[in-house]
């Protein structure tokens, strides 16, 4: 199969300090795959992460990008799904073992096969001496049974971060079964917590943002939210212990749980999303026994349920909050990234990437 001449932003090895142009080649579509031009790209904090080998299991070169928005320019002589001039979208997955309970179940992404289920960008779960490249890049061949439909209603110029950060906060709260009336906590107010802020209130939640920041009361607020809680007050957190059905915890760096612990009813659920490494200090056990409270963990969503949220945003007509940016400032938006100054996602406008390439 002639391999197709490709471009992206990435890195070439752990020594991280800025992405750079790397041209690369994908293979020609198979049967059950299509060939992708890459609109946009959200920009997600797993990507800086990742760059940086902060949960030791980068694979270089690393092109990130997991939240792809584009269109069929070829497809695979057995693809019924999509054709030529679709608009379409990848979040963070291209593949999976298909035949574990999980992948049955619809679950991909807890996918029991021998490698796991395989990234956009960064390979396999479980390596196996592959890689694969993201959406920080023109095009991009995927299996068409992990292409999502994007509905029309939506701005497909804003729509991207639905892919990762849409998902992963609304799939915790379909699992955890949040409905009308529920009284949700979402803390953190970036990139995942404002989407979780959003589709929280569509279920018809009653939704308190807990921050550090007193500067996000007014976006909170202006998100939807009901009541907004700032951690450092004590008192004011004492006065919300047990207060709180659900809480959706999106901090993608190491904190103390046990504050948030405190403010969950009797059997109430609180779900990290945001964080992959360890906690900032071990858990208190007593306050977890006293109300039979309940701690958890989730990971992005299966296909099917990525669809739904898509669906779902189109029908409430809810978008994220995005700053577009040209491919070559992705080194300035990764630096305000990390320093929490970004509202509150990156898209890149993948043009910019063309234009270069021209």
């Amino acid at each position: 199969m002639t391999p197709i001449k490709s471009k992206g932003y990435g890195v070439k090895n752990s020594t991280f300090s800025t992405l750079k142009p790397i041209d690369f080649e994908r293979t020609e579509p198979k049967e059950d795959e299509v060939l992708i031009d890459i609109l946009y790209c959200g920009v997600c904090h797993s990507d800086l992460h990742q760059v940086k080998n902060d949960w030791g299991n980068s694979v270089y070169p690393c092109i990130p990008g997991h939240e792809i928005i584009g269109r069929v320019i070829q497809t695979g002589s057995s693809v019924t799904k999509h054709k030529q001039g679709d608009i379409v979208g990848v979040g963070c997955m291209i593949d999976s073992c298909g035949h574990c309970h999980s992948c049955i179940e619809g679950l991909e992404q807890y996918c029991e096969g021998p490698k796991s289920w395989t990234a956009t960008y960064n390979g396999p779960m479980k390596p196996d001496g592959s890689n694969t490249y993201g959406g920080y890049s023109n095009n991009l061949v995927v299996k068409e049974s992990f292409v999502l439909r994007i509905p029309q209603s939506l701005d497909i110029s804003k729509a991207a971060p639905i892919l990762c950060a849409g998902i992963t906060t609304y799939s915790p709260m379909k699992h955890w079964k949040v409905k009308q009336g529920d009284k949700v906590g979402v803390v953190g107010l970036g990139g995942l917590g404002h989407m979780a802020v959003k589709l929280a209130k569509a279920m018809g939640a009653e939704v308190t943002v807990i921050t550090s920041s007193k500067e996000k009361k007014e976006a909170a607020t202006q998100l939807g939210a009901d009541h907004v809680l700032f951690e450092e007050e004590e008192e004011t957190m004492s006065k919300a212990e047990l207060s709180l059905d659900f809480t959706l915890v999106t901090i993608p760096d190491p904190f103390d749980i046990n504050p948030y612990i405190n403010l969950l009813k009797r059997d109430g659920n609180l779900v990290t999303v945001g964080l992959l490494g360890p906690y900032k200090k071990p858990t208190i056990n007593m306050n977890v026994a006293m109300h039979r409270r309940n701690i958890s963990g989730s990971l992005i969503g299966g296909i099917q349920e990525t669809q739904e949220v898509l669906d779902f945003c189109a029908e409430h007509q809810i978008l994220p909050e995005v700053e577009l940016i040209p491919i070559q400032k992705i080194n300035d938006a990764f630096e305000k990234m990390q320093e929490g100054e970004v509202r509150f996602r990156y898209v890149i406008d993948m043009q910019s990437l063309k234009d270069e390439m021209d």
